[in-house]
């Protein structure tokens, strides 16, 4: 069993374990002196560390996507808990589970890719129809959704995170379509089961969450965008309006140009997309800071996704007894037919 994880460290301890190598560079500080910066992880988390002895040498004994066994101190550095390395070594294969380092999504994959063609198949236009189904029926792309991350580290950061936010997407659709009865809903979960599907040529995932070249140098939008205009494209006769409606959706939906999208959102249903998109984005995020052990006093560490720390709202209050049911109305403990509609079509 693997001594410690990473939401086990505390500061100003001791730790000895075994940690997956996700990045790794020799680095000099103001005087010019070498040291080795890291990035190790498991399957609970990502820390930062420092090798200053030696970094030269003890960077040749491994490479990234490696396993090794440090022998370290944790110490807060700015608010954040990072290692400072005092031994480390290359693992051996007999040491390490490789379960341990790779964080998976808690949902059911099998589950969440009957959701996802459910919300398929409930496209109604033909045109939006074929080709959504085109995408995630397509055996090269299938078994690939139903493994890849959703980034490297700002949400859904783990396997199976894509389909994961995907899904969950084309749920906040589906309310917000009844909310707002303008939305054209099949237009809106063709982007939400479209947008990211660049992703799954941006980042790679063998060993560790990395951007491949393609990813660094174009972006899951560019590559999103080539391999769907590519497909609208194949089918004969699809409309020219709709392959401009579905692109705009694309490379709109980050909604800002400093957060990389070429346009801002520019009809209601790009716009809907994007705001449920970074809705969707920020709850992953914020579940995942909730979720780690790190920082004190009733907060979570700095989460970089959200730019904040997040109070621990159990904690806050303290466990507020429930109201018993004998407390409840009749139409209180009634599930209203609205809520019995929604739990038949998102689950």
């Amino acid at each position: 069993m693997k001594p410690a994880y990473v939401s086990d460290l505390t500061a100003d301890t001791a730790i000895t374990s075994f940690f997956l190598v996700c990045e790794k560079e020799v680095r000099s500080t103001r005087e010019g002196k070498p040291f080795l910066r890291l990035e190790l992880s498991d399957r609970s988390g990502t820390i930062e560390a420092r090798v200053w002895d030696n970094a030269e040498g003890v960077a040749t004994l491994f490479h990234r996507d490696d396993i090794v066994k440090v022998q370290a101190r944790v110490e807060n550095y700015k608010t954040r808990m990072q290692l400072v390395v005092e031994k480390l070594r290359l693992a051996e294969p007999a040491e390490v589970d490789l379960g341990d380092y790779f964080p998976h999504t808690a949902e059911d994959i099998d589950q969440l890719y009957i959701r996802l063609r459910e919300h398929a198949a409930a496209i109604k236009n033909p045109w939006l129809s074929r080709l959504v189904s085109g995408v995630i029926e397509d055996p090269a792309i299938s078994p690939r959704l139903r493994r890849a991350p959703a980034a490297k580290t700002m949400h859904h950061a783990f396997l199976g995170g894509l389909l994961e936010h995907i899904v969950s997407l084309c749920d906040l659709c589906r309310l917000a379509a009844q909310h707002y009865r303008e939305l054209d809903l099949d237009l809106l979960i063709t982007g939400a089961i479209l947008h990211d599907i660049g992703k799954l040529d941006e980042l790679c995932y063998e060993r560790a969450i990395h951007y491949t070249d393609d990813g660094q140098l174009l972006g899951h939008i560019i590559l999103g965008l080539e391999q769907v205009t590519e497909r609208m494209n194949a089918i004969e006769g699809f409309p020219p309006d709709y392959k401009t409606l579905i692109k705009h959706l694309l490379i709109s939906h980050h909604g800002q140009y400093e957060f990389g999208s070429p346009k801002l959102p520019m009809f209601r249903e790009a716009l809907a997309l994007h705001y449920l998109d970074d809705l969707d984005s920020k709850m992953g995020a914020a579940r995942a800071v909730l979720r780690a052990n790190g920082g004190e006093a009733g907060w979570t560490a700095f989460s970089a996704a959200l730019n904040r720390r997040l109070l621990r709202l159990d904690q806050f209050r303290g466990a507020a007894p429930k109201p018993a049911a004998s407390a409840l109305s009749e139409n209180e403990r009634k599930p209203s037919a609205e809520a019995e509609l929604n739990t038949k079509l998102f689950r």
